[in-house]
């Protein structure tokens, strides 16, 4: 998931640089003023419904990840019971407009399986194995690696944050697990929880 994130994100970024392309040949034949004082205001405008965007889809994601029932931990088992191996990942997510729990798992031939699994039942709404065309396999047995000598797992870790509140989103990250929580209030948080034990602590970027 956080390749796609990633992958995303460049995608994103390359628009916003398109978009200020296209804004500067615009006023290319106007003087400095002009420019200054025309291109401002749309931009400011762009930033603030941009803002407004964000905090909308915040507030909906907040309110759709409150119906799961299925907690991060259970999400994590129903996954592992269909596709045998080692949770890497587990996201609760909206893939068009349905929530779903996103699991990933390192199974049998260092594949990397997706398994969506549905936070009001439990039950697997879909898998498949991704496809190989960035060398995914050598970087699951590089993790496959990591975790055999791990103590602490995916769920275990999800069950650990508990305690600081719901948790929708717990990856492998930088040999350590990083768990997000939302509390009563709404309020995200992110911990860390290493892979030796169950100690739970806040993220250096939270």
């Amino acid at each position: 998931m956080k390749r796609r994130i990633l992958a995303l994100s460049a995608v994103a970024a390359a628009v916003v640089i398109g978009a200020g392309t296209a804004t500067t040949v615009a006023f290319a034949g106007e003087d400095d003023d002009d420019r200054t004082s025309a291109s401002t205001p749309a931009a400011h405008t762009d930033r603030d419904d941009d803002d407004r965007d964000d905090d909308r889809d915040d507030d909906r994601e907040e309110a759709t990840s409150a119906k799961a029932k299925v907690s991060a931990e259970d999400a994590i088992a129903a996954a592992l019971r269909h596709t045998p191996g080692v949770a890497t990942e587990a996201d609760l997510d909206s893939d068009d407009g349905r929530l779903v729990w996103d699991v990933d798992v390192i199974g049998s031939g260092n594949k990397w399986h997706h398994v969506e699994i549905d936070p009001a039942t439990g039950k697997v709404l879909g898998s498949h194995v991704e496809r190989d065309d960035d060398g995914d396999d050598d970087s699951a047995e590089r993790v496959s690696s990591v975790l055999r000598d791990a103590s602490t797992s995916a769920s275990e870790a999800a069950r650990a944050a508990s305690a600081e509140g719901r948790v929708t989103s717990v990856d492998l990250d930088d040999k350590a697990w990083e768990v997000e929580t939302t509390s009563a209030n709404g309020t995200d948080h992110d911990w860390t929880v290493p892979l030796t034990s169950t100690k739970v602590t806040p993220s250096h970027d939270d």
